[in-house]
């Protein structure tokens, strides 16, 4: 009988296929007493399965295809890390050589007392670590159990005529899923999850159908079951008719015919039908990913996030010369066009591996000492970042980007300490450009009321719309409970984002979003109309960005947006959004 599931959705697009389901390691578990003469051969088999899963975890970074995301490389590095942490090496031993655990026993033990400690946190990125524990634990069980990560999938799948796979799972490490593209994978369903978790991030840059925090998906639909995923609206549909079937197969080949029909527009110059010029720029991770970037057809990278470079040393925090190549690298791939990199923005979903425990323990990381305020605790790493970063400017166009500022005194600190370390290069007779830019990240709601310290102070804005939203409504995303609430397009999210555009236009101060918003093609023609001249995204989403700009006339779009910034109840806006995207 045929039923539908509700999820969130993190990846347009259609799938239909046959339901691969993935087992969880850690639901069944042996539990035994191992005999005192066995416990050093038992923490030796331990040691044995996380060399292994260490060894895997290599070898999918060193096999990582040309066109794996950005995000892949790191998000690999983080497992290791996870991997070789105390938390998963010495307790689990400790377990075994004191309570004669078995291996697996012990693992297990640790990972619930793991995850009670994270159950306490409320916040959606700690929640996103969480989910990394539990992956790295499975594959390391799977070793155990002698069984492998990715179960292959039935041979009939290699048949061209035969359905695609979808995958139903309780959760999916981000690396399996490449593992998965090498096959007749077609998309996949989760339990877990929420828009910003890693596989979701993921799946958005291979550009994979998905839903995510589907509850109980992977107990209700059994394997070989015929299974449809919207992934425009986080449906799924379970053992669907032919009616519905031929009618996702239609639309599966319209959204190809789209694609293809996208790639005509990489050259085109993005400009509205009433001549204006937007810039549409790219969201990048690592250093490498610049070309990526430029290939896609950015104009310039209005986010570098400098935090991976500190997440992925494994011998502390990286020097300035480590850094400079990384900035240079970037810089000199993008040939000219501007680089903005953001200041190491660490804390909460991205604690450095030498501090997991301290930001982990805080009553609340979101609301604690994270990004700007982490930096200027630590003057000595922020002067050496900063100076790598003036040295990169002496091969390009380099912009500095501050997260999470609020208060003045943030400013004019930070302002101070790029001079020292202007200073500093002078005296040592290194070259950089002395007229750098410096902006800051419009993230929390205090900064968008105090924007008149910000205009005078610095030299471009950028909004960080993820941040806004959920400091704006007080929304955990990863939280299921309340995922539904997280809406970009509430009366008082809307009303900030406008209100920062208007200003900063005003004030003839450049401005740009950066966060998942400038990325979502539902919300060009709403940005537009606010004012915005300046996006930047995933690579991946610039061309459907840029039809959406091509079709617009912004003159008409500024007079449409009135009535939805003018909206405060739920029917109102819904009307004047409507008249925003049709009209």
């Amino acid at each position: 009988m045929s039923f539908t599931l509700h999820g969130i959705p993190v990846s347009r697009d259609f799938a239909i296929g046959r339901a691969h389901l993935l087992a969880r390691a850690a639901l069944d578990v042996s539990h035994y007493l191992v005999d005192e003469d066995h416990i050093d051969e038992e923490i030796e088999r331990l040691r044995r399965a996380r060399a292994t899963v260490r060894s895997e975890l290599q070898v999918l970074k060193r096999d990582l295809p040309r066109d794996a995301p950005e995000e892949m490389a790191a998000f690999l590095d983080v497992h290791a890390m996870i991997l070789d942490d105390e938390m998963l090496a010495d307790v689990p031993e400790t377990l075994i050589r004191v309570r004669r655990y078995n291996a697996e026993w012990a693992l297990t033990t640790q990972l619930e007392e793991l995850m009670r400690q994270f159950d306490e946190i409320e916040d959606e990125y700690l929640r996103a670590r969480k989910a990394d524990i539990e992956q790295v634990v499975e594959r390391i069980l799977k070793v155990l159990a002698g069984a492998a990560v990715i179960p292959p999938v039935d041979a009939a799948a290699d048949d061209e005529e035969a359905p695609g796979v979808i995958v139903v799972a309780h959760d999916i490490a981000p690396a399996d899923m490449l593992q998965f593209r090498d096959r007749t994978f077609h998309g996949f369903v989760t339990d877990l999850g929420g828009r910003t978790s890693h596989t979701a991030i993921v799946a958005r840059s291979l550009d994979i159908p998905a839903a995510v925090g589907v509850p109980s998906a992977s107990e209700v639909i059994r394997q070989d079951d015929w299974v449809i995923i919207d992934g425009d609206a986080g449906i799924v549909i379970v053992d669907p008719s032919e009616i519905i079937l031929e009618e996702y197969r239609h639309r599966q080949r319209e959204r190809l015919l789209h694609k293809k029909r996208l790639q005509r527009l990489l050259r085109t110059p993005t400009v509205t039908l009433d001549g204006v010029q937007v810039g549409l720029l790219a969201n990048i991770e690592l250093a490498e990913d610049a070309a990526s970037a430029l290939a896609a057809g950015a104009v310039g990278v209005g986010l570098f996030r400098s935090e991976f470079l500190f997440m992925n040393s494994r011998e502390g925090l990286p020097d300035e010369n480590t850094q400079f190549e990384a900035y240079r690298t970037a810089v000199e791939s993008m040939k000219g066009l501007p680089v903005t990199i953001r200041t190491v923005d660490i804390g909460a979903d991205k604690p450095l591996d030498s501090r997991v425990a301290e930001f982990e323990t805080a009553p609340n990381p979101a609301l604690g000492l994270r990004a700007i305020r982490w930096s200027l605790s630590e003057p000595s790493m922020f002067l050496t970042q900063l100076r790598a970063l003036l040295r990169a400017s002496a091969y390009g166009q380099v912009k500095i980007l501050v997260p999470m500022m609020a208060h003045a005194r943030e400013i004019d600190q930070t302002l101070e300490l790029l001079e020292q370390a202007k200073r500093q290069l002078d005296d040592a007779g290194v070259p950089y450009d002395p007229t750098i830019k410096i902006g800051a990240m419009i993230e929390i709601p205090a900064a968008v009321l105090m924007l008149p310290m910000f205009l005078r102070r610095l030299d471009f804005l950028s909004i960080g719309t993820n941040d806004l939203i959920q400091y704006t409504l007080a929304i955990d995303r990863a939280d299921n409970a309340v995922a539904h609430l997280y809406d970009p397009l509430h009366p008082a999210v809307l009303q900030l984002i406008a209100r920062t555009i208007h200003e900063s236009r005003e004030a003839g101060v450049p401005i740009s979003v950066c966060g998942e918003m400038a990325g979502d093609p539902a919300m060009t023609r709403l940005l537009l109309g606010m004012g915005l001249r300046e996006f930047s995204m995933h690579p991946s989403q610039l061309l459907q960005v840029k039809q959406e700009i091509l079709r617009s006339d912004c003159g008409r779009l500024e007079q449409l947006v009135r009535p939805v910034l003018d909206a405060y109840e739920p029917d109102a806006l819904e009307a004047a959004l409507e008249r925003l995207q049709h009209d």
